[in-house]
């Protein structure tokens, strides 16, 4: 070829460049690939599109990619948003599947865009594009199961470890190549396990639970299946939890607990010895319960019912509910309804006015009530008031107001309810001797004051208290020996701690010497102190093996109960929970 001639093809070859090389030839390039070959710019637009991305995606220039392959963009997106340099996906078109690949596509050092290819899901272009994705998700599942907190096992089909995570290595204290690859019924036999999920899971099918001991902890172990397409089991996957670690937290949680309540029940003995001669002796736990509750409602002008036997302390109760409230300043009153005669108690309480009856003072009389105007009114056996003036009291607690007997205009008083009674107010109320609708306006706030014999960690600290008490005031020091003390700690003291004082003030005035022994105590004390215990029946000819024992058990629990007055403390001393010692009493109807 001549020069001429050269000269000539390469200028219209430039020619050629200039006027169609960016369009008609990058187009013909691309419809040339048998891959499919797209180009969209950073808002999902597509740029370009060859014949086969065409055909297979229907995705043109101008078209959205939301509008032909909604997956692609959502992937496309993540890229331009800072994911690897190059992500491989796989994505659907018409009929086939594809892998294909994105990469980003820059202009001046600045994103512009993407271009993705695609090639359809057959072929070793595929299998190895297949394969890089494949291991890509390994990997990232590989890194979750290895964060993983959770411990984790994961078996085939026939109960062999294929692998387990680091926090089962932790847990177990173990290497995982000394365990891959070996089968769970082998780790049964040798101990390592007491029993094994992955079986219970092949067996059953199903997601399974347990708990297992090992190592000095407690275990929750789930054993969860995998199937595969045909429903053929091909995997085990075991968690491990450490519920000791809960344990352990609950255990430091309760102590806590347990120091704030000795912290509330050292508060409140401090604030009871500012009853000085009327102290309250507080180490028994329903004592300190009784307690709470009553210093609580001290900040509210609710009615409080205190409800227990006699000698318990009520009025002590009622002195600690004023002390402790807002009305301290003003008085409290003390009624016993049981010591008014019926006649006189309407006037007592409510007052009279002038020539309400024989004998009433030319000025009339207010009534506690009104002697307790804007402080506190304790209405102690409360049981014995009379019908009458039941109706009047409701009054008062409904609308704040009372009337004098004998008067006609009713006056408004400021004053708090507190009443008491050692009765059963539910039966009197069956019975018709006491209001339904007072009992339960006076029942706002119940306390159950308890009983002596309920309160066995009190009993010595109550007689220590008082044999100190009236030494001081007779000038005498006493002390009790070991087995004065052990036949007070057995005596029920029926009387409650009225009876508990008149026998601490007895022994301090009668006994000779400085120590106070068996010999100075009264005889009901002393003869059921050397009352013999019962011993355990024997068993008697035709007697079951579970007769005899269900007869041990049911003596054994009745003394316990005759010793120490409550199913808490009856527990503890055998070594059991009270919820037990509850369930055996209901066995042997003797709850």
């Amino acid at each position: 070829m001549s020069l001429h001639h050269k000269h000539q093809l390469l200028g219209n070859a430039s020619t050629y460049t200039k006027k169609h090389f960016s369009e008609e030839f990058y187009q013909s390039l691309m419809n040339s690939m048998d891959v499919s070959l797209l180009v969209v710019n950073n808002t999902g637009m597509t740029i370009l599109a060859n014949r086969v991305a065409r055909k297979n995606f229907r995705a043109y220039p101008g078209i959205h990619l939301n509008d032909a392959i909604p997956d692609l963009w959502t992937k496309i997106a993540q890229r331009l948003q800072g994911a690897p340099l190059t992500l491989e996906i796989s994505v659907r078109g018409g009929e086939a599947s594809y892998v294909g690949r994105i990469s980003p596509m820059a202009l001046e050092n600045r994103e512009i865009g993407a271009v993705c290819f695609f090639i359809e899901n057959s072929g070793p272009e595929s299998m190895a594009m297949q394969m890089r994705i494949f291991q890509e998700m390994t990997r990232e599942l590989d890194a979750i199961i290895n964060s993983s907190s959770v411990a984790l096992w994961i078996c085939d089909g026939e109960a062999n470890v294929l692998r387990m995570n680091p926090a089962s290595e932790r847990l177990n204290k173990i290497e995982a190549a000394d365990y891959v690859g070996r089968n769970m019924q082998e780790l049964v036999e040798e101990g390592f396990i007491d029993k094994s999920v992955t079986l219970d899971v092949i067996k059953t099918g199903t997601v399974t639970n347990l708990i297992q001991h090992r190592l000095d902890r407690t275990l929750i172990v789930t054993g969860t299946p995998v199937f595969d397409g045909a429903g053929r089991l091909i995997r085990v996957v075991i968690s491990e939890r450490d519920v000791s670690e809960i344990d352990n937290l609950q255990r430091e949680l309760a102590e806590q607990e347990s120091m704030k309540d000795q912290l509330r029940n050292q508060m409140l003995e401090m604030q009871q010895m500012e009853l000085v001669s009327r102290q309250v002796i507080a180490k028994s736990l329903c004592m300190l319960k009784a307690l709470h509750q009553a210093l609580k409602v001290s900040s509210v002008d609710s009615s409080v019912l205190i409800l227990g036997e006699s000698g318990v302390g009520k009025g002590l109760f009622a002195d600690l509910i004023h002390k402790h409230s807002k009305r301290a300043e003003h008085p409290l009153i003390k009624i016993n309804c049981g010591a008014i005669p019926e006649a006189l108690i309407e006037s007592e309480l409510f007052g009279y006015d002038k020539g309400a009856f024989t004998g009433a003072q030319s000025a009339g009389k207010p009534g506690y009530f009104e002697m307790a105007d804007g402080g506190t009114l304790f209405l102690d056996e409360i049981a014995e008031l009379p019908l009458p003036s039941q109706v009047k009291l409701l009054r008062f607690l409904e609308d704040g107001r009372i009337t004098r007997l004998g008067g006609t205009k009713s006056r408004n008083v400021d004053v708090r309810i507190l009443a008491a009674t050692h009765r059963n107010l539910e039966k009197m109320v069956e019975e018709k001797k006491f209001r339904l609708d007072l009992y339960y306006r006076l029942k706002v706030i119940p306390i159950q004051v308890p009983a002596v014999r309920e309160r066995r960690d009190c009993i010595l600290p109550l007689i220590q208290h008082y044999i100190n008490h009236f030494g001081e005031k007779s000038g005498s020091k006493k002390r009790l020996t070991r087995a004065a003390s052990d036949a007070l700690l057995t005596y029920p003291f029926p009387g409650n701690v009225r009876e508990l004082m008149n026998v601490c003030e007895r022994l301090v005035v009668m006994s000779e010497t400085e120590l106070i022994d068996l010999q100075d105590l009264p005889s009901e004390i002393v003869e059921r102190a050397d009352a013999p215990v019962p011993s355990l029946a024997t068993p008697s000819d035709g007697m079951t093996l579970q007769q005899i024992l269900d007869n041990v058990e049911k003596q054994v629990l009745t003394q316990a109960m005759a010793r120490y007055g409550n199913q808490y403390r009856a527990a503890e001393s055998l070594g059991l929970s009270q919820p037990t010692v509850n369930r055996r009493l209901k066995k042997f109807g003797m709850n």
